[in-house]
Formats: C-alpha cells, structure tokens, sequence
C-alpha cells in the first residue's frame, strides 16, 4: 500500500512539474494586470500614437524645409517680391520652382489627412502620394530647364525626392507595423487578465473542503496524505492552461 502510495506521489510531481506555468498563473498579481490593462487602454485614449506622432512632425518637417528651400532660392535670384512674381503671376514649368513648392504642400495636406485626422491604417496615401511626387519631379528635371539655373536646380528635385521616399518607408516599416502590434499586445493582455480572474475566482479555497471522522491509527497518515493528493488534483484540474506568451507579455 506505501509503495503505491509513493508511485501516486512521483507520478503527481512529475505533472506538476510539467505544467511550470499553472505555477507562474498563481504568482501572477492582479494589480500588474490592471496596470498594463490600464497603460495600454491610456496609449488607445490618445488617439494617436507616439510613433504616428512622430511621422505627421517628419511631414510637416518635410512642407517646412522645402519652403525654407524656396524661400532662399527667391532671395538669391533678385529678390522675394520680383522673383515671386516671375515665379507665381507668369509661372514657367520649365524654369519655375513654385510647382515644387506646391507639391510639398500636396504631399503635407494628403498624408496629414489620412494618417492624423482619419487615422488611417493603410499604405495607399502615401503610396498615392509618393508616384505622384517621383512621376512629376521625373518628368520636371526632364523637360525643364532648372538644371542650367545653378544650385537649386539639383537641390530642390532631389531633397524633395528623397523626402518623399523616406515618409514611406517610415511609414511602412515603422508606423503601421508596430501599431499592429500594440493592438495585438493589448489583445492578449486582455485575454490574460480575463483568464486569471476566472482562474483566482474558480479555485476552491481551504475552507471549502472538509475533515472526515478520524480513523484508526494505523491508516491516519495514509488518509491524510489521499486527501492531500486530491486535493491539488482538483486544483490542477479547475486551473486553466495559459499560454507562455501571455506571461512574457505581464513581465515588467
């Protein structure tokens, strides 16, 4: 009957054993639960997220530099008020840089539509976007003549080219793909927390069990110890398996 016993024992530590994580699901803290339910929920509050922030201050860096770009070029071809008026009033394709200008403030006014008004969580603005900047400043250094008006025949082009370019790769590689993965963290933090509260309301507590007659001297240890043993299997039944991953996630 020992033996039997102690084979019982072995074969209900080596299931313990293999279950590290109903262990991790007992330690876990509601409080730290609440508080990461609670920081992600703030983050969703904002409306916008930090790294979302940052590329509508990149586009509007983008408007700005490009017209700091023309301001400086009115300046040194014989004043703002002559050339700006060579520029707008008797505009030139091919020797004028207000349509860069524009396309500047094209791009800021498109991308700070979709992507901080309406939030959009898709590519096709910028994409949209980004052809029309490369195709029209393509066919402008082309057929134009700003490459003969010195300097800002180059500069002009090729800073707003690159700009362009690189708003959507920030925006392809950075933006979207980590706002996708906060919503899928806050998914399953979710899920985590729901799981623990079903797993601290469900277990039956000491004073739920009760304490049979007591027996003959002889089988007292042995009754205590099957008590023992049902127990936890009864625990370890009621307690759910929560994934590795969850607990990565409600580490601090």
């Amino acid at each position: 009957m020992s033996r039997l016993l102690d084979d019982q024992e072995n074969a209900h530590g080596s299931s313990l054993s293999s279950h590290p994580s109903l262990r991790d699901v007992h330690s876990i803290n509601p409080a730290q639960l609440m508080a990461r339910i609670e920081s992600y929920e703030s983050r969703e509050k904002k409306g916008i997220s930090d790294v979302r922030r940052t590329f509508c201050l990149f586009v509007t860096f983008d408007l700005l530099f490009i017209t700091l770009l023309w301001i400086i070029e009115l300046n040194v071809n014989g004043g703002i008020e002559k050339t700006l008026e060579k520029e707008v009033l008797q505009y030139d394709y091919h020797s004028s840089y207000f349509d860069i200008f524009l396309l500047a403030v094209f791009r800021f006014m498109i991308l700070i539509l979709a992507y901080a008004l309406c939030r959009l969580q898709h590519w096709w603005a910028i994409a949209f976007t980004t052809a029309v900047t490369s195709a029209f400043l393509l066919a402008k250094v082309i057929l134009s003549k700003l490459l003969t008006q010195g300097a800002f025949g180059y500069v002009l082009p090729i800073i707003s080219f690159i700009l362009a370019w690189i708003e959507t790769w920030f925006l392809d590689f950075k933006v979207l793909p980590q706002e996708a993965e906060e919503g899928n963290r806050l998914l399953l933090v979710q899920d985590a927390s729901e799981r623990a509260a079903l797993i601290h309301s469900g277990l039956p507590s000491d004073g739920q069990f009760y304490s049979p007659p007591e027996s003959e001297a002889g089988t007292e240890c042995n009754d205590g110890f099957k008590r023992e043993l049902k127990t936890d299997l009864v625990r370890e039944s009621m307690a759910p398996s929560i994934d590795v991953k969850f607990l990565e996630i409600l580490k601090p």
